[in-house]
């Protein structure tokens, strides 16, 4: 995507081995810095402290992770090292511990002198894989806002209501909800977008506004609690969200927030769409309730950071002295409230039966 006109990726390799690149979305909006990661621990860094976030992007972060740690050391301890350093980061997004165990896979049965040019290899694979799959949802979900836009005799703007951040940032490139938003305004098709603030980290406002604005989509950022007035009033057409972990049934762990949105679009009859590359679908688990949900520091909800009128950037407390907060960062959708699944194949109905219709090999 376009970053004041010039194109980049979340991730890249510098150079030949040695180093990678990430945007540091911690930094964001406020400043556009790019940090190099030359070790294991700056990759582990990077993910538990989130300058990168979003399933895709955590899971590239950790498959050039791994690539850092067996440059360290590429004997079989230093593999198990690796994995372990990084799947101890991010409990919920199930993409990390795909691409610790597609990298590990890959390499365990070379020669370890070999290992590092395959892994570094594997890893620039897998995020030219993320960046096609992201492409292919974007063109399925594009049929979908096409079709609500015919739907309303394409007399105005199509407006489309996100939460959190599940656009490019969050992936390679292109990203997962926000693909058909941009594949639908790249083909001419007017779309406006409700973009949630997303409390407590404001992943919204200041990730998914940021990109947004810099590729020329319209759009107006919301509080989170505004969606369901939104909904009630006629002014959301349809929802798109990402999500970090899909169980086999078609339960959706998302941004906290997610299922308060989804409750509200299904009593206003609005389809609720999640967009999900494969790799964020856990086989593994029957249901939602079996997903580790991730709880974050309090600061992040005792604690804001801005720019002032002078432009300086700093953060305040905004809670009473003695007050105490909790912040569980994820919850889970129940499948009856998802209208379908916008994977890379096509889209599915939230249940194992379609999952399964399309990736029959899982």
């Amino acid at each position: 995507m376009n970053v004041d006109g010039q194109s980049y990726r979340t991730i890249w390799q510098t150079k030949e081995g040695g180093v990678v690149t990430i945007i540091d979305q911690a930094k964001l909006p406020f400043e556009f810095v790019a940090v190099d990661l030359t070790t294991l621990q700056d990759a582990a860094i990077a993910i538990k402290d989130m300058w990168v976030r979003g399933a895709p992007c955590i899971g590239a972060t950790a498959a050039y992770g791994m690539a850092l740690g067996i440059q360290e050391d590429a004997s079989d301890a230093g593999l198990t090292h690796a994995a372990k350093t990084l799947t101890a980061t991010r409990p919920t997004a199930v993409n990390l511990r795909w691409a610790v165990d597609a990298i590990t896979k890959y390499v365990q049965p070379l020669p370890v002198g070999a290992r590092r040019d395959a892994a570094y290899q594997r890893a620039a694979e897998i995020c030219d894989e993320d960046v096609a799959i992201s492409s292919a949802m974007g063109d399925h979900g594009m049929v979908l806002v096409k079709a609500a836009w015919d739907a309303i005799g394409k007399a105005r703007p199509i407006n489309i209501l996100t939460h959190c951040n599940a656009g490019w940032l969050a992936t390679v490139d292109w990203g997962t909800a926000t693909a058909p938003i941009y594949k639908a305004h790249d083909a001419g098709i007017p779309v406006h977008i409700w973009v949630d603030e997303t409390r407590p980290r404001n992943q919204g406002a200041s990730l998914t506004a940021w990109e947004l604005g810099h590729h020329g989509v319209p759009h107006t950022v919301i509080a989170d609690n505004a969606g369901g007035h939104l909904m009630q009033k006629g002014d959301v057409d349809l929802c798109i969200v990402g999500t970090d972990r899909t169980t086999r049934n078609g339960d959706v762990c998302n941004k906290i927030g997610t299922y308060l949105k989804a409750l509200a679009a299904f009593d206003n009859d609005i389809p609720f769409y999640v967009a999900l590359p494969s790799t964020t679908i856990d086989w593994t688990l029957d249901a939602g309730k079996d997903i580790p949900i991730e709880e974050r520091s309090a600061r992040e909800v005792s604690h804001i950071t801005g720019r002032t009128a002078n432009g300086a950037i700093e953060t305040v407390d905004i809670l009473p002295t003695g007050s105490t907060a909790a912040n569980p960062a994820f919850d889970v959708t129940p499948a009856r409230l998802v209208t379908g699944l916008i994977t890379e194949r096509g889209v599915a109905d939230a249940n194992e039966a379609s999952l399964r219709a399309l990736y029959p090999e899982a």
